[in-house]
């Protein structure tokens, strides 16, 4: 091994900023030896706000770094940057206002106070298309602190749509999101660059890296919950794992794995942000960044897209015939009186199908305006025509659904703007609805396109999805949930139980499995019947639940046993034990206080029943994968019996001496 640590080669990663999943990727390679496997030894080092990561790089601090589409600007000053690899295909760059109001919109922004931080030329950019000019901002500087926000310290701020959005949600802070993709600007985000002095002195080490770096991205996002666990070990033990789990959720959408390979840069795109800079004065008019891009040939998988170009429903193929006929009729330069009232009755017709369809049939313009709705849409969520046609995307849409929907508009302005039609994507969105609540909806989207072939509209058909989702649910439930006391089921138990044994492996940390018996439950059952039985089965799913951690696990293992799993604990063995010892007295306590128990039978009037039933507990402490799943069940099965041959209402370790 002490040979092998000798022949790697010491390279550096300087982040953007500190250690968030916004990173996974690089700490995947880091953790399962990808880096190592290509001869690499890898420092990661992260950031705080006003680190300048390019400058760090030109200074020889590092080897590599993650830095914005303003490595442009920096290509252009002369910085000998490449670009190696894109991460996020869309960045998550947005604009983060308080209030979320229907008639709200971008321009109740003016003379307010708004924190935007450096490097926001996309932001600036999208501001000047939309008529707000940025001297008509209070401009603050930026605290990089959400909760300025939350307490009107300012009436908005720059944010990642990945990041922010989670610590207002968990404040109750109503707030409305503005993407600058809404209106066509795209930018990269979280690109993966080095300098040309490196890769002259280093090729092989560069690719080495940038392939091991991408192997650990593909990883990462396929196995987010390990991650989560990673990052709170060795990286961010402060940040709520949650928190990460959150990011992870928002980042797919905008890496969009299922589609393009992890790290593909179109230079059509480059090509969309330097006009987009040129447009702001920031860089000249067609600006060639020749030799910024280290490989630009695509690997994108199709298949999802021709499966997608299958699923456009019937209404919408109806739909897209009338406007194309309607328009081709419409831009003739002559009509005779029987073309005339040939298109109005066509017009009439068609307006009479989509106004009546069960479906809400809609059109929307590039910049994400509604520019037709069908009155439907006050049967599905409550609102008049008119007022869904104030909305934007973000206030129509339940927040976890609102960037799903800017994904679909960005690649459908990219597909108009690249030439291609926009092909038919489908998505599930949860929707508002007037006077609160939301409704599932599945949305399928495509184009208008007139005889000549030239964009018009971009076409959706929505369809109420609520029944399903609810059948999804009560499949998901059945699955994994006992159906008596709605706690994890035996299979539930046993998934839980292989990632934390996992978790457990990688952090070093003890864990702990109760295996718990009632006692005195059969006499119930005897007496008062299983309906007294299920009720108190029931009231001790309550009582369990109540005594341990929400990220514990408790399930019904089946009758009257119960497992109770925790994770996290110490990573001294005397310690996890005292720590699963006070739960478990905690436990044996609770269990033990009288049940009174409202028994109902056919006939008869209702009766209060007291019944004492304590609990027989044997608990097994572990670490690692120390042994397999069923010898921790036998273990603690085992402890059990050894609680009840003890004389009951007790708790027993296993083994019992350590």
């Amino acid at each position: 091994m002490a040979s092998v640590a000798h022949a790697l080669t010491p390279v550096s990663l300087q982040l953007k900023w500190s250690h968030a999943f916004q990173f996974a990727g690089y700490y995947a390679a880091q953790e399962k030896g990808y880096y190592q496997d290509v001869g690499l030894q890898v420092e990661i080092r992260e950031a705080k706000p006003g680190f300048d990561v390019v400058q760090s790089l030109l200074n020889g601090e590092a080897t590599f770094g993650v830095g914005t589409s303003n490595l442009l600007l920096s290509r252009q000053q002369g910085h000998p940057v490449v670009a190696l690899a894109v991460i996020f295909q869309h960045s998550p760059l947005v604009l983060i206002a308080r209030g979320n109001a229907p008639t709200q919109t971008i321009h109740d922004l003016l003379d307010k106070r708004v924190m935007i931080e450096p490097h926001s030329e996309e932001l600036l950019a999208f501001l000047t298309q939309v008529g707000l000019p940025t001297s008509r901002l209070g401009k603050v500087e930026h605290s990089h602190n959400p909760q300025d926000l939350v307490d009107g310290k300012v009436d908005a701020m720059s944010a990642y749509v990945t990041n922010e959005p989670y610590f207002l949600d968990q404040r109750g802070v109503a707030y409305q999101t503005y993407s600058p993709r809404a209106i066509g600007i795209d930018f990269y985000g979280d690109n993966l660059f080095t300098t040309e002095s490196v890769i002259r002195r280093q090729p092989s080490e560069v690719e080495a890296f940038r392939a091991a770096s991408l192997r650990g991205w593909q990883y990462a996002m396929a196995h987010p919950q390990e991650m989560a666990d990673l990052i709170v070990a060795k990286y961010a033990s402060q940040t709520p794992r949650e928190f990460f789990l959150f990011e992870a959720g928002r980042m797919a959408s905008l890496m969009q794995t299922d589609l393009i390979e992890v790290g593909y840069m179109n230079p059509g795109r480059w090509r969309h942000i330097a006009d987009t800079y040129a447009d702001l004065g920031l860089l000249p008019r067609g600006y060639d960044f020749d030799g910024f891009l280290l490989d630009a040939q695509p690997t994108v998988d199709w298949t999802r897209v021709y499966v997608l170009l299958g699923l456009l429903t019937l209404v919408s193929l109806v739909v897209v015939y009338i406007w194309r006929n309607n328009r081709e009729l419409q831009r003739a330069l002559a009509f005779s009186k029987e073309t005339q009232h040939a298109l109005a009755l066509s017009e009439e017709r068609h307006r009479l199908l989509a106004d009546h369809a069960s479906d809400v049939i809609w059109t929307m313009n590039l910049e994400g305006r509604f520019t037709y709705v069908s009155p439907s849409v006050e049967r599905l969520r409550g609102y008049s025509v008119a007022e869904v046609m104030q909305q934007t995307p973000d206030q129509a849409l339940a927040p976890a659904s609102a960037p799903i929907a800017a994904e679909v508009l960005s690649r459908a302005v990219e597909s108009v703007q690249a030439g291609q039609p926009v092909t038919g994507f489908r998505v599930e969105l949860e929707q508002t609805c007037k006077g609160g609540g939301t409704v599932w909806t599945e949305v399928s989207v495509t184009d208008i396109r007139n005889q000549a072939g030239e964009f018009v509209n971009l076409l959706g058909v929505t369809r109420d999805i609520t029944q399903r989702k609810r059948l999804e649910e009560q499949l998901r439930q059945l699955a994994f949930y006992d159906t008596l006391t709605q706690l994890a089921n035996r299979r539930l138990l046993l998934e839980r139980l292989d990632q934390v044994m996992t978790a457990s492996k990688r952090s070093g940390l003890h864990c702990a499995l109760m295996f718990l018996d009632l006692d005195n439950f059969k006499p119930l059952n005897d007496v008062h019947g299983h309906d007294a039985g299920d009720l108190l089965l029931q009231e001790v799913a309550v009582r369990l639940t109540r005594c341990v951690r929400e990220a514990d696990t408790v399930a019904r293992f089946g009758g009257d046993e119960f497992v109770v799993l925790l994770s996290n604990l110490s990573m001294d063995m005397g310690e996890s034990r005292a720590q699963a010892g006070v739960v478990a007295e905690k436990i044996r306590l609770n269990l033990d206080a009288p049940y009174l128990l409202k028994v109902t039978r056919t006939g008869s009037a209702p009766k209060t029943v007291k019944h004492d039933c304590s609990v027989s507990m044997g608990v097994v402490v572990f670490v690692n994968h120390q042994a397999s799943q069923e010898d921790l069940l036998n273990w603690a099965d085992v402890a059990m019996y050894q609680a009840k041959a003890a004389g009951r209402n007790t708790v027993r370790f296993y083994p019992t001496d350590v």
